[in-house]
């Protein structure tokens, strides 16, 4: 059976790569939130041998990354769990490094919101998140391109849609994380790394 190919997932993992051979370098787990493919799992966990590199999705997409990663050979990538955001807990719950490539503008807001949560909940002090994916800055489109693809979401359903950096931040940031870098990256996308900060209980 053939493997899912996109060719957008081509043509943006050795950018991506090289921003996260970076960050996630003293990295031991990682979880990717919307596997989609299992393309963007293949390279990096074939290039990122120091760490183990947790697949995750909706069930629906689950077949499709089984079929792209069976004849890897190397023994840091992990089959898909079933992961919801909106769902807690949930089957992972400690991990030092996250990875999502163009989710945020397919998911709900409340789903961003609720992914955010998660991240913040069950990511370990001073671990990493990584969102890849086209954003708004000041409720601005960056292109014409990406103003074209919000049209098309906007079509495929109304709750799809390009975020605004600014709030995208925002949920970080309540959720203990603090932005470290917003590195550009093809076609008109971003690639956005936060760090887990300590948090003090007040009494």
């Amino acid at each position: 059976m053939d493997k899912p190919f996109s060719q957008a997932c081509e043509n943006n993992k050795e950018p991506i790569l090289n921003v996260l051979k970076h960050h996630f370098d003293n990295a031991s787990l990682v979880l990717e939130i919307g596997s989609g493919t299992g393309q963007h799992a293949v390279c990096f966990s074939q290039n990122l041998h120091h760490l183990t590199w947790q697949t995750s999705d909706l069930l629906e997409n689950h077949q499709g990354i089984y079929r792209q990663i069976a004849d890897c050979e190397q023994s840091n990538l992990r089959p898909p769990l079933e992961l919801n955001v909106d769902n807690t807990p949930w089957p992972l719950t400690e991990f030092d490094g996250v990875f999502s490539a163009n989710t945020a503008h397919i998911m709900s807001w409340q789903s961003v919101a609720s992914m955010f949560q998660g991240i913040g909940q069950y990511l370990k002090s001073e671990g990493v998140f990584c969102l890849y994916g086209p954003f708004n800055y000041q409720g601005n489109f960056t292109s014409e391109s990406n103003a074209r693809f919000n049209d098309s979401l906007q079509q495929r359903a109304k709750h799809m849609s390009i975020r605004n950096f600014e709030a995208i931040n925002q949920l970080a940031r309540k959720n203990s994380m603090k932005l470290i870098e917003d590195n550009p990256m093809p076609a008109n996308n971003r690639l956005l790394v936060w760090k887990k900060h300590h948090t003090q209980q007040h009494i």
